[in-house]
Parts: C-alpha cells; structure tokens; sequence
C-alpha cells in the first residue's frame, strides 16, 4: 500500500470523524452566512441560541440536514485532497533532494513549495466535489415550518405563504437539490460558487504551511529529547492544528460567505440586491448593504467549528496512519521510526 493511499484513506477516516462531531455547528454557520433580514435570529443570534432556536421550532433532526451527502463528500474531499496532495508533495521532496546533490538548497520543501502543493491539491479537490458541497449547503440552509404550527393556525395566511409553509415541509433530498439546480442553470447549476471555492483553497494552502512551519520548528526545538524529533502526541498534533486552522480561517472568511449566498436557493421573489450575477457582484452587493461586518457573518461560529474540526481531523489522520503503517509492516518499531507526515 502506496503512502499517498494510506494517508488519502486516513485522511477520508478523520474528516468523516470530525465532520459528524461538529455538523450542527456548521448547519448554524450556514444559516447564518446566507440569512440577509436583520429582523431574523440567525442575522444576530449567537451559536448557542441559534442551535436551541433550530431544536425548538424545527426539531433536532434539522440540525443534521444535508449530514449523508456532507459525509460522502467529506469522505471524497480529504481523500482526495490528501492523496493528491501525498503525490505531489513526494514529487516537491525529490525535486528539493535533487537541488540538493546539486549544492542548491538543504534538501527540504520550502514554504513556497508547501504552500503550491496544497493549493495545486486544493483545486483538484473542488473540481472534483464542489456538486456535493451545492447540495449540502441548500439542505443546511432548508427551513423547516415551525414544528408546534400547523397549517390550520395559517388560516390568515395568503396562499403564497400556505405554498411556502406546505414547500418547506416536504422531504428535502439530495435528488431534489440535484433536479433543482439542473433546472436552474443546466449542468453549470452544479458548480455554483466554484471561482470563490477555488479562491479558497489558498485556506488549506495557509492552514498547512503554517502548520507544517509549526511542526518544524517544535521538532527542532524537540531534536535533543529522548523521545526524539518524531515524537509528539496526540495533544500536541491537535494545538498545532487548531492554531494553523484559526489563521487560515480569519484570512479567507469573506470567501465563504460569498459562496454560500452563491450556492444557496435563490427565491423569484427576492430583493435583486439579493440576487448575485457571480462572485464578483456577489461581493459588491454585500459590502454596499450589508457593510464590512457582513463578510464576517457568522464567524465566531465558523471558527469554532473548523478549528474543533480540523484539530481532530488531524490528531485522527495520524493515530489512522500510524495504524495502518502497522499494519502494512507488522512492525512496531518501523512504525515509530517512520517520519509522521501530518500536513498530508
């Protein structure tokens, strides 16, 4: 078994982990990234009240809309990503070696290769699912009717609002959003948001550079030790993910917020400055209404979800590793020997 395929099927393993651990945080988050009326809770609510806002009116299930296909495409996503991202870092690492028999360089990837190696990783990744990750964000941002009304209390109503209410109560599922977007705009309707999402692999790009400068520097630090370079714990992994995680986050936020309001269903009736051409009318209308602050909706959720997230991610992916190096060699020692890999 190939290192790229172990570290491409850890990876799948601890994303998978992590995704059903955090997955209500991240429904909250989506909601809160596309909600545009200052009037609604989810405009000005925090996490925690808009979790119990969601169980009370809609029910608990709500939560975890959109989990089956999040969890396939999570699964897709990290093996892929880490598989592709395990090939062309050994290909970046010969590259390095041979500079090095040259007298060019100490034989070691630099930040900038790191840095291009994810990225390159990054956008084969998107390409690949961004279709599955539509789908996801449409199920999470799915309003279910208030589960204590029914549709006699409506009486008043108009019939747009009965057609809305009796909408929002039918089965959401992935065939539906699939059917949906082809309607909407073809085969091109499955990659919505896919320029911002593609932007955004500079996240992971940040995330694993300065995680991997980190891990070095510790090693470094570590050299002298008597469990060696090599060893650190589970603990350990998880801080220096948390931390590579937070930066990436806070740099490349805005990106998010636009491809969700991308991807998100978009209502005939809605105000046009809540229609978005692309990306680029996408940012101009939400700087213009909705200020600077509106490009940071919903942060304070997002990081506290991708860096719970991405910090067991990691810790996952190397116990996973290291197991499945076990594993393949039988032996314990060879396995402690092995250099851990946990950027890949």
């Amino acid at each position: 078994m190939s290192d790229a395929l172990i570290n491409g099927l850890a990876g799948a393993g601890g994303g998978i982990i992590a995704q059903l651990l955090t997955y209500p945080l991240q429904t909250v988050n989506a909601r809160q990234q596309t909600e545009r009326d200052p009037s609604k809770p989810a405009f000005k609510d925090g996490a925690a009240r808009q979790l119990y806002l969601v169980v009370k009116n809609e029910g608990w299930e709500r939560l975890y809309g959109g989990l089956m296909p999040s969890l396939v495409g999570t699964a897709t996503s990290q093996g892929v990503y880490y598989y592709f991202y395990q090939i062309f870092r050994n290909r970046a690492e010969a590259k390095a070696l041979e500079r090095s028999r040259r007298g060019l360089g100490d034989g070691s990837v630099g930040m900038l290769q790191s840095l291009t190696v994810a990225a390159l990783s990054g956008c084969v990744n998107v390409l690949l699912t961004n279709p599955i990750w539509v789908a996801v964000t449409r199920m999470q941002t799915h309003r279910k009717a208030n589960k204590q009304q029914s549709p006699q209390d409506l009486t008043c109503a108009n019939n747009k609002a009965l057609e809305t209410y009796t909408a929002e109560n039918t089965p959401y599922k992935t065939i539906d959003v699939f059917q949906e977007l082809y309607k909407e705009s073809g085969v091109l309707g499955f990659w919505k948001g896919v320029i911002p999402a593609l932007i955004m692999v500079s996240n992971p790009a940040i995330q694993f550079m300065l995680y991997e400068t980190l891990l070095k520097r510790l090693k470094k630090r570590r050299a002298s030790n008597l469990k060696g370079a090599d060893g650190l714990t589970a603990l350990e992994i998880f801080l220096l993910g948390a931390v590579a995680k937070l930066g990436a986050t806070v740099v490349t936020y805005p990106l998010l917020v636009v491809k969700a309001r991308l991807q998100v269903k978009q209502r005939i009736d809605d105000d046009k400055r809540h229609r978005y051409k692309g990306t680029f009318d996408a940012f101009t209308k939400l700087v213009q209404h909705e200020g600077l602050t509106g490009m940071y909706k919903g942060m304070g959720t997002k990081i506290v979800q991708s860096v719970f997230a991405s910090a067991l991610l990691f810790m996952i992916k190397e116990e996973l590793v290291k197991g499945a190096r076990l594993l393949v060699t039988g032996n314990t020692g060879l396995v402690k020997k092995l250099p851990s890999k946990p950027s890949r």
